[in-house]
């Protein structure tokens, strides 16, 4: 079968015999190697080798003529994992097995078979299904940013990957706890666009391709055959991580058939957001009860202390939500993870990258470092104390802080802003002022992922803005953009190896010899945005995955504040409580800092101060008729929120508060910091 068999090239190269392929495996790993028909359900904790046993497994079944080579198709996630199985096979002398991605294989198969199931020629796969966002947003006359079209998108993909129409979007995103900056009917009217514009131009995505192939397979017998006589025997890597539309055309392949193998770890699902669903994995002796069910426990990659910490965290979570796996180190002793308060996010920076320091001076190759943080914003602070220890780092899945989008347009914007800088607005409120004609305002990110990181990246300009001019009170908006610029140059020294810098969800798949993990913070991990008891589940499994990418050295830390000299009122992650000493160590960012704990103002609390003094700015602004930034900006609103300055000359050191604003404003601000609801007052 053109398309969809195998090339006459493909055999088994009689290198190894059956029993070979089984030497060196451990006796859960020869278990499910020996299993070699369906149904299959192998749970394989982190580490435990889950590559090495499915293509043994795969080998030891050809190998022993229990399936011809040709009839099998092994199914996982990503190109470079298919990559790696067909590596493996050809060592294990199975040259020619097929390892392919869901969408890899359902192009294959679609390419050979359109003329059957379209009644033509295969139409073009969409390389920029954005363009067709776009012309959707155009038609409905919604003005929409790149961040906003990314998210778009991401709805898009995610109802598709769900199986669910436009006309169901609106009640499936309520269900899901869905939201981005638009309205999900306005989403339903894009989504419902998007589809129209491709079509029109005789496109189809990613997700149609596992559609169209699932709904052939499911209505056209002759389709059927011809699939189901060629691929006979299925493996499917990280199972916890199939969508519906997957799990859909899986069913359609196997055709009630039951020799299936699925590996995977419900621990690890992190892709929620994206469609995967954990429950199939889970679910899978139910579905199959004469399942084989194999548990890879044996933990070959991180040392005894790293795994009985991933260990701790995870049995935290809802028992329905997990593999129910316990690993068990197999390595030698190594050092206890370690946890670290800091005072700010620049101290802890500082103190990271020290860290780095010493393990690159010990003889740590730099490639066998990484800092793993929750959101790629977060990569700035670490960026600049790296490159001020000229320590090279690469920072995966995502652009340097000065290459992104937001932040080269904003680095512009700022440029043009100081020609009629005259220095009577305070730096931070400056910043903030140019950075709202983009869009961004002080308070809760927007939603949506994109927009979030946006946002984010935003906010991280105006938190520079205001340690410059904390440490240079008289400085200009030149004074910030040089550095600005000196900050860009350091960070954009190239490099050939380097310490990696990677968001948790980057991480994933990935191991390293010493593991920073950083910004463990409440509203950070778990996100700000996650309320629901699934998306704590969820953010929990994210720090878990960060815990066993590391094999040998562990290091947990958090900042109390974000900038020098705030109050410290962040709270340790959640998911950190019963598992870190009772006792933090302290790092401080300078030598009047005090060992002593701070107290924890309950976050809700500052919140409550900010709606307060964005109360009454609202008067003030209405009655002297001029916009509300003019009085005091969202940003410096936070600050003294977060300050809680008792008196004029702790009020005068928040950014943002300029002589001027001082004597007009003190009374009312400190007023309202007493939980008094002062009036406005007379501006001549």
């Amino acid at each position: 079968m053109v398309g969809v068999s195998i090339p006459d090239t493909a055999r088994v190269t009689a290198t190894r015999s059956a029993d070979e392929v089984l030497a060196g495996l451990d006796p859960e790993q020869r278990a499910a190697a020996e299993a070699v028909h369906g149904p299959v359900c192998i749970l394989a904790g982190a580490g435990t080798g889950k590559t090495r046993a499915i293509t043994h497994r795969i080998a030891y079944a050809v190998h022993s003529g229990a399936v011809p080579i040709d009839a099998v198709l092994a199914v996982t996630f990503t190109a470079r994992a298919a990559g790696e199985l067909r590596t493996r096979l050809r060592a294990l002398g199975a040259t020619g097995v097929q390892a392919r991605t869901f969408h890899a294989a359902a192009l294959r198969q679609l390419n050979y078979f359109a003329p059957q199931i379209l009644g033509g020629p295969m139409p073009d796969v969409a390389d920029n299904p954005i363009r067709w966002i776009v012309q959707a947003a155009n038609r409905l006359r919604l003005r929409t940013d790149r961040a906003e079209l990314r998210d778009l998108a991401s709805e898009i993909d995610w109802a598709k990957s769900s199986l669910v129409s436009p006309s169901d979007y609106v009640s499936a995103a309520a269900r899901a706890n869905r939201g981005i900056s638009l309205t999900p009917a306005k989403v339903a009217e894009v989504y419902e666009g998007y589809e129209e514009a491709k079509r029109r131009n005789n496109e189809i995505d990613f997700s149609d391709l596992l559609l169209i192939m699932a709904g052939a397979l499911e209505e056209n017998d002759q389709v059927a055959r011809q699939v189901r006589a060629q691929y006979r025997y299925f493996v499917i890597d990280e199972y916890q991580d199939v969508s519906p539309v997957q799990q859909r055309l899986l069913t359609a392949w196997l055709g009630g058939r039951e020799d299936i193998c699925v590996v995977g770890d419900a621990n690890q699902t992190i892709y929620s957001f994206a469609g995967a669903r954990p429950s199939y994995l889970l679910d899978f002796a139910d579905r199959y009860p004469t399942a084989t069910v194999v548990r890879l426990e044996r933990d070959y990659r991180s040392t005894p202390q790293i795994v009985e910490l991933a260990n701790r965290l995870i049995s935290a979570a809802p028992r329905d939500a997990v593999s129910k796996l316990t690993l068990i180190g197999q390595r030698p002793d190594g050092p206890r993870p370690t946890f670290a308060e800091h005072d700010d996010e620049v101290a802890e920076a500082t103190a990271v990258a020290s860290g780095v320091k010493r393990l690159l001076s010990a003889g740590l190759p730099a490639a066998e470092i990484a800092i793993l943080f929750r959101i790629n914003a977060q990569s700035e602070v670490y960026e600049k104390a790296l490159s001020d220890l000229s320590i090279p780092y690469v920072l995966r899945g995502g652009a340097k802080f000065f290459e992104r989008a937001e932040v080269r347009q904003a680095v512009v914007l700022l440029r043009g802003a100081a020609r009629a800088d005259d220095g009577e607005v305070p730096l931070p409120e400056a910043v903030t002022e140019v950075l709202s004609s983009v869009g961004w305002g002080a308070g809760h990110p927007p939603p949506g992922g994109a927009a979030r990181e946006r946002w984010e990246s935003l906010a991280a300009l105006v938190s520079l803005a205001e340690q410059f001019a904390a440490e240079q009170p008289e400085a200009r908006l030149d004074d910030f953009n040089a550095d600005l610029e000196q900050r860009a140059a350091a960070q954009h020294a190239p490099t050939v190896q380097g310490v990696t810098l990677a968001s948790l969800h980057s991480a994933k798949g990935l191991e390293w010899d010493a593991v920073f993990l950083v910004g463990l913070a409440d509203q950070t991990i778990p996100i700000q945005h996650a309320t629901t008891p699934e998306q704590l589940a969820e953010e929990r499994r994210l720090l878990y995955v960060g815990i066993t990418r590391a094999r040998e050295t562990l290091a947990l830390s958090w900042a109390l504040a974000r900038n020098p000299g705030q109050a410290r009122r962040r709270r340790p992650s959640r998911f950190l409580d019963g598992i870190r000493p009772g006792a933090a160590t302290r790092s401080s960012s300078g030598p009047a800092s005090s060992k002593k704990r701070t107290k924890v103002i309950p976050q809700s609390e500052d919140a409550a101060t900010f709606g307060r003094l964005r109360a009454w700015r609202k008067k003030q602004a209405d009655a002297q008729g001029v916009p509300a930034f003019v009085v005091f900006s969202d940003a410096t609103l936070v600050a003294i929120a977060d300050g809680s300055p008792a008196d004029r000359v702790a009020l005068a050191k928040v950014p943002g508060v300029g002589p001027t604003k001082l004597e007009r404003y003190a009374e009312p601000v400190l007023a309202v910091l007493s939980g008094e609801d002062p009036e406005p007052v007379a501006i001549d």
